[in-house]
């Protein structure tokens, strides 16, 4: 078994450039990040994720929790339920969740992808 490595994710400052959400709708929303963890095959994976305003159509590919750390974002389902999203926000968006991400705030988010 391994030994788990512990982050204080507001402490990470070695984040790489993941480049712009390609679907965007509005704005230019810029990503950056560090993968903590990827588990064999690539099944689970889990990370730092940080993003600057804008909008965009967004479609979850698999079940994903995250933590919101900082910032302020709505998600709106393609259904019209709408998801407010500021410090200290859990969310859990189940895969095939699909609408729109307005991000008004630069996010930063830690996250679990499975």
């Amino acid at each position: 078994m391994k030994t788990p490595v512990m982050h204080n994710p507001l402490e990470i400052t070695d984040v790489v450039d993941w480049g712009v959400i390609p679907t965007m709708i509005e704005g230019t929303s810029h990503t950056s990040g560090k993968l903590l963890y990827k588990g064999p095959e690539g099944e689970s994976e889990c990370g730092l994720w940080i993003c600057t305003p804008g909008k965009w159509d967004c479609h979850v590919t698999r079940d994903e929790f995250c933590h919101f750390l900082e910032g302020r974002c709505t998600y709106v389902h393609e259904s019209g339920e709408v998801i407010e999203i500021t410090p200290d926000t859990a969310a859990f968006f189940p895969q095939d969740w699909k609408g729109v991400c307005t991000v008004h705030e630069t996010v930063k988010k830690v996250y679990m992808i499975r």
